[in-house]
């Protein structure tokens, strides 16, 4: 879901770096004096984060020997300590893993619609979509994946036991924690709304007075605290089918909700393949569905193979037309044959079909704007043979790995199962309530996304890896619910069209075109004569808020780190060690 900025330009937020000994701490040169902006570097590992103490926790796990998984997975529930907004252990989400030995693997936890969920379940009694049942009502959450992904993950790729990385977890929660700006601005403005209403919540987030807690603040989570101690002795059983459970199923059955015991026991983080593609000589990974963010950034980026975008400039009118009428195409056909792969056949040979991408690249004209209205989504048959938070690690080792997960919106539904302390998702949303009526972010779903028991809901999460001659080159990611796959791909073309360092390429001005509505939608930065040629070309610009919050991290030739979190990100922080 998209998140509040400050839009201070700070540079290269949360992104901490590893060195193992005093001697490393000296500066390294990546041999870049033209550029304005640089990037974090490091020797031995990164960590890139939303948060400081989880970018902390981090590096701590990497310095103990611990791989880019295992660290991985600590930061994962560290931030469900310090970042309630999005991380969280009553959510879901996606993780990216390259392996030292060149292997890349998609694990996909995301939430499932519960047994009793129907298709009509958001419909209103007028017959249109009722978004409060699908975003703050009990019906709203759907059967958490977090943990069962975490310890997944550690268990096929980890080298340190759960309990190991997840102490700092559990030591944030029970000793507490200072509140940063970002998370005192969110419970004053977005806390009010969701958590005020419910009393474990309220219990948790709000002081005795009745306010927020404040930046400052020491907040201390005893009940996640000890949820967090349940699974770290138990594995992913206490959260399924101890007493975690017993605790969700029975505030979900208190206020109408659907989510049983037996649902919970059902569930399964699911190992899938990642989707790939080429472009201009890099290998692309991403998420495949039930994330559409992969399969888009490839489509894009195929239509874009057919132009040159170094010719055109970087943040030139020709640039931004092309890119813009790329995406349009893209959110067309996700409007269409995206959604679960258990439960539907996604095209995604054709969808990432460089063939179907040349003929849609064919009807892209540079002068003039093609109207929403007059694109569908493509004919594929011949082709086929926003409260989101991301974060990226890499080792020494050769490991990377991306991970981006959420509650969907700030702190997800706004109640608090029992008293476990986990916040739950209101991911139910994220399914097409009523085929063709867009969600709240603006997205138009069809039949394909659904509401079915058992699936899973459509996604534009998309942690992504790089690799550039068989080895990785970049890690990144972003929440912004719909403007997640523009601003991914934006890093993308950033860095190998226009040659940007990271730092650089996660400064930049962003825009974002999704179809429906037929709207430009641009941040502050583009010269307004560029801003005016769109126009006259027929683009509907509109200056708006800045969009995503990537955490990337890039691999130098010679195996050193560059790094940067994104400057829309407040409460930044780089330190070395």
């Amino acid at each position: 879901m998209p998140i509040p900025f400050a839009g201070r330009w700070f540079t290269l937020a949360l992104a901490l770096l590893l060195a193992l000994s005093p001697a490393d701490a000296a500066p390294l040169s990546y041999g870049v004096e033209n550029d304005i902006q640089h990037p974090v570097y490091a020797r031995h590992g990164m960590v890139s984060s939303v948060d400081e103490a989880a970018t902390r926790v981090g590096l701590d796990i990497l310095r103990a020997g611990g791989n880019a998984v295992d660290a991985a997975v600590a930061v994962g529930y560290a931030l469900a300590v310090t970042h309630p907004q999005a991380g969280n252990l009553g959510g879901g989400g996606f993780m990216l893993v390259r392996t030292q030995k060149g292997d890349t693997v998609a694990i996909d936890f995301r939430e499932m619609a519960p047994a009793g969920a129907t298709r009509d379940m958001f419909i209103g009694a007028d017959g249109n979509a009722d978004s409060k049942r699908s975003l703050t009502s009990p019906l709203a959450s759907g059967t958490p994946g977090t943990v069962a992904g975490m310890s997944l993950a550690l268990r096929r790729f980890g080298t340190l036991p759960l309990a190991r990385v997840m102490q700092p977890a559990i030591v944030l929660a029970k000793e507490g924690f200072s509140v940063n700006k970002a998370l005192a601005d969110d419970l004053a403005t977005y806390g009010k709304e969701a958590l005020i209403n419910h009393p474990n919540s309220k219990a948790v987030f709000f002081k005795a007075d009745g306010q927020p807690y404040a930046q400052g603040d020491t907040l201390k989570q005893p009940q996640l605290a000890h949820s967090l101690e349940l699974i770290a002795a138990q594995g992913p059983e206490a959260f399924y089918q101890g007493d975690i459970a017993g605790e969700i199923a029975a505030e979900m059955q208190r206020d109408g909700g659907l989510i049983g015991k037996a649902d919970l026991a059902a569930y399964r983080a699911v190992e899938r393949r990642p989707v790939s593609g080429s472009y201009r000589g890099y290998d692309i990974f991403s998420m495949p569905p039930p994330s559409s963010g992969g399969i888009h950034i490839i489509q894009i980026l195929n239509i874009l193979e057919n132009f040159d975008l170094a010719h055109m400039g970087a943040g030139s009118a020709d640039a931004i037309q092309v890119m813009a009428e790329a995406m349009k195409f893209a959110y067309a056909d996700r409007s269409e044959y995206l959604g679960d792969p258990d439960f539907i056949k996604v095209p995604v040979q054709a969808l990432t079909s460089k063939a179907y991408a040349k003929t849609l690249a064919q009807r892209i004209d540079v002068n003039r704007a093609n109207p929403s209205a007059a694109i569908r989504p493509g004919q594929l048959q011949p082709y086929e043979s926003d409260q989101t938070t991301h974060y990226s690690v890499v080792d020494g080792q050769g490991n990377a790995v991306a991970v981006t997960y959420t509650l969907n919106t700030y702190f997800g539904s706004g109640i608090m199962a029992g008293n476990s302390g986990i916040l739950l998702n209101n991911e139910m949303d994220d399914f097409s309530a009523k085929p063709g009526v867009p969600n709240m972010y603006g997205l138009v779903g069809g039949d394909a996304n659904a509401v079915q028991a058992g699936k899973r809901p459509l996604s534009s999460m998309s942690p992504t890896i790089v690799v550039k001659e068989g080895k990785t080159w970049l890690v990144t990611g972003s929440p912004g619910g719909s403007r997640i796959i523009t601003t991914v791909l934006q890093i993308l073309v950033n860095t190998i069209d226009f040659q940007m360092n990271i730092a650089e390429a996660s400064a930049a001005p962003r825009f974002h075109q999704q179809w429906t509505p037929d709207q430009l939608r641009v941040e502050k930065g583009f010269s307004p004569d560029t801003l005016r040629l769109l126009g006259e070309r027929g683009q509907n610009v509109k200056v708006l808020p800045v969009m995503g919050s990537t955490q990337s991290i890039m691999v130098m030739p010679d195996g050193t780190f560059t790094g940067a979190s994104d400057p829309r990100t407040i409460d930044d922080l780089t330190a070395g060690y």
